[in-house]
């Protein structure tokens, strides 16, 4: 998740809050009042369906309903993997599968009307953080078929963050973090710890020529919460699922604020004069030595950077690791789809461990399954490897709405502490309260 995912949120956020106050109801009033006029299944309590083909007994074989077609929404970059994938389900399954370009940034909120109106696809690409406002939509089919094989095959970490509720909805295909970026022709390794950083800074660091040892959007919520998440702070309750308990202004909040708030001597810059592309430029002109990034600047950094690396965070002052966010790609089955079988079997399918390692190969994107995280493709890819041993220690973006809630007032907060000397206790108390304000009367 990057800068832009915040609006994606408030989005779709924005949607759902219509659609409940044009119903006059709560929650998926909208999608659940199309289901009388459309094939899907009814749910109940445990947020499965009643359709007997979406659950069959343990010794029946899941097979496809005769004549079924799909249609599958993920991004332009993948395009050459699901035909190729599609080729390989049609052999096996005698299903077509169609692709449209609608990526995991637009799926879930286009799927919100595009579902209930049936020209929505049957299986469609989405960030795990998007699971809780898609559930109450009404607009995912859980994953039951193949839950047990899911969990079993893929990262905890991953598979837990696609569980809402208790009940799994998503087919894990990718996984991704953020981690350091470095050249070794400015820096033979990341730093230890922060003080190592702050070192390395006073040798490296000319602000006059816009020279910097080390970058991070300060401001985006993504890439602040590392530190806060590494001091013991937390947004939701300790497991991101509790709206009403925000610690971004405990005790560790605070100290993580403070921390952060003291960094500006080694990045002695206005918030909005970091972004992105202003990284990647400082990076590929050798002005900035660590770049904190994700996976997605891989091919990108590689070009501009040929002694490109990547480092794990490095520690903070109370000698524990940072904790950033990730992010789990996932597949969606759609509730409304006319082809329950078929399109698990695709979802499940295309993510299987086979998938996943193709994928990689084609695109680059990490796997979430273990046995593909294992392959010697992924393993002799040093920056990949790194990622991925990132992951194991990153924090799962909350998937309740309420997380929608979080973006702004974060940037408040941050942009007022780092630019501004705000005290940092009181600018996180206010982000508290702004989030719980926010939260409360829906906004």
């Amino acid at each position: 998740m990057r800068g832009t995912r915040k609006w994606g949120f408030l989005i779709a956020a924005l949607i759902l809050a219509l659609m409940v106050t044009a119903c006059g109801g709560g929650g998926a009033s909208t999608a659940n009042n199309s289901a009388a006029t459309t094939d899907k299944p009814a749910a109940t309590d445990s947020g499965k369906t009643d359709d007997a083909a979406a659950q069959p007994a343990e010794d029946e074989e899941l097979l496809p309903e005769e004549g079924a077609t799909l249609k599958v929404w993920d991004s332009g970059d993948q395009k050459a993997f699901i035909e190729d994938r599609a080729a390989a389900f049609e052999k096996e399954f005698g299903v077509k599968v169609e692709f449209s370009e609608v990526g995991s940034d637009k799926a879930m909120t286009q799927m919100v009307t595009d579902g209930p109106a049936g020209v929505g696809a049957d299986v469609f690409v989405g960030m795990h953080d998007q699971v809780g406002q898609g559930q109450a939509a009404g607009i995912l089919m859980p994953n039951d078929w193949f839950e047990e094989e899911t969990r079993a095959d893929n990262s905890e970490l991953a598979v837990n963050a696609l569980t809402y509720d208790g009940i799994l909805y998503g087919y894990p295909k990718s996984v991704e973090t953020t981690a350091v970026f470095y050249n070794k022709d400015l820096i033979k390794e990341v730093p230890a710890d922060w003080e190592g950083v702050k070192s390395f800074a006073k040798t490296f660091n000319d602000a006059a020529a816009n020279k910097y040892a080390i970058m991070w959007e300060v401001a985006n919520g993504y890439y602040a919460f590392p530190f806060f998440g590494g001091y013991g702070s937390y947004i939701f309750g300790k497991d991101g699922t509790d709206p009403t308990d925000i610690g971004l202004n405990n005790e560790q909040g605070v100290e993580a604020a403070t921390f952060l708030q003291g960094l500006h001597d080694i990045l002695p810059l206005k918030t909005s004069d970091i972004n992105g592309d202003i990284k990647k430029s400082l990076f590929a002109d050798k002005k900035l030595a660590m770049n904190i990034s994700g996976p997605w600047d891989i091919a990108s950094l590689k070009e501009s950077t040929p002694n490109l690396a990547v480092g794990l965070y490095p520690k903070l002052p109370n000698g524990k690791d940072m904790t950033p966010f990730s992010g789990v790609k996932s597949y969606y089955v759609s509730a409304y789809t006319k082809y329950p079988n078929a399109a698990k079997l695709w979802a499940h399918f295309a993510s299987s461990a086979e998938s996943q390692q193709k994928n990689f190969e084609m695109t680059g994107y990490l796997p979430s399954n273990k046995e593909a995280a294992e392959s010697d493709a992924v393993k002799k890819d040093p920056l990949s490897a790194m990622f991925l041993k990132q992951f194991e220690n990153s924090v799962p973006m909350p998937s309740i709405p309420a997380i929608a809630q979080y973006w702004s007032p974060m940037e408040a907060a941050i942009s007022g502490i780092w630019n501004d000397k705000q005290d940092p206790k009181a600018a996180m108390d206010n982000m508290v309260n702004q989030m719980k304000s926010n939260i409360t009367t829906g906004q």
